[in-house]
């Protein structure tokens, strides 16, 4: 996963977004408990959009398994994230609730993140 992002790395949907600084990989888990908190601290006002998808299995052996004997079963589903990645974005609330939702959604994903809005990356 070396590099940066190679598309997506700016506000293109809403007025705000939360930007990935790390690397990794994010499960449709993690995905779905970001989309909860911010839209639980926004009470269905505004719009959400999720910019990454889980589109990448991942195989784990059983417990108590012996080496060899052939690759792992599925065992979920995860998105690459690049630093420069903006994750998720949001639309129709104040920049301080917006702010407040992001860090929330943040706290959920295994990467550090940062709050970005539109006019900061100058394509206001």
């Amino acid at each position: 996963m070396a590099g940066n992002a190679k598309g997506g790395s700016h506000v293109e949907f809403g007025e705000y977004g939360l930007k990935a600084i790390d690397r990794g990989w994010i499960t449709n888990r993690q995905i779905e408990a970001a989309r909860i908190a911010m839209t639980r601290k926004i009470k269905r006002g505004g719009k959400v959009w999720i910019n990454i998808f889980p589109d990448k299995p991942y195989t784990k052996k059983p417990a108590e398994t012996r080496m060899g004997s052939g690759k792992g079963s599925p065992e979920g589903w995860v998105a690459v994230v690049k630093p420069g990645r903006v994750m998720f974005e949001m639309s129709g609330v104040p920049e301080p609730l917006a702010r407040e939702a992001m860090r929330l959604a943040g706290h959920k994903l295994p990467v550090k993140t940062k709050f970005v809005t539109r006019e900061s990356e100058g394509l206001g």
